[in-house]
């Protein structure tokens, strides 16, 4: 029996963490046993997610699963294409040059700041009243 190739890895984005499996294909994008044009709403996040792809040439060479968990859609596409350029190393660890170039293996730490007491928001103060 001739046992099938997968490439694992998790991409991180906010509060949002995507584990992803490569596995040779035709192309299609499977998140949380959907569609991925059908989970993200806009255009913007679906090229997102395939810039990866796009770089290094492996357009529909690759079919991805992808389970995220956490957060919004904005760093769920985020997480998603983290774990994909990540996932594309273990295929092929010469792509490494190129992801990196274009910054897509750096996990992005900005996070949302915690709210602080007195204040309504991280940083919004309450109203100012003279009397």
């Amino acid at each position: 029996m001739v046992e099938e190739v997968k490439y694992y890895a998790t991409g991180r984005r906010k509060e949002s963490s995507a584990k992803v499996w490569l596995k040779p294909g035709e192309g299609k994008i499977i998140v949380n046993a959907r569609d991925f044009k059908d989970y993200f709403p806009r255009d913007t996040l679906i090229n997102m997610i395939t810039e990866p792809f796009n770089l290094t040439g492996t357009l529909n060479a690759y079919d991805v699963t992808a389970l995220i968990e956490g957060g919004g859609v904005s760093g769920q596409a985020g997480a998603l294409r983290h774990g994909i350029s990540r996932a594309l190393l273990e295929v092929n660890p010469d792509y490494r040059i190129i992801l990196k170039k274009e910054g897509f293996l750096t996990r992005d730490a900005r996070m949302k700041e915690r709210k602080k007491y007195g204040l309504k928001k991280a940083r919004k103060r309450p109203q100012f009243s003279k009397r």
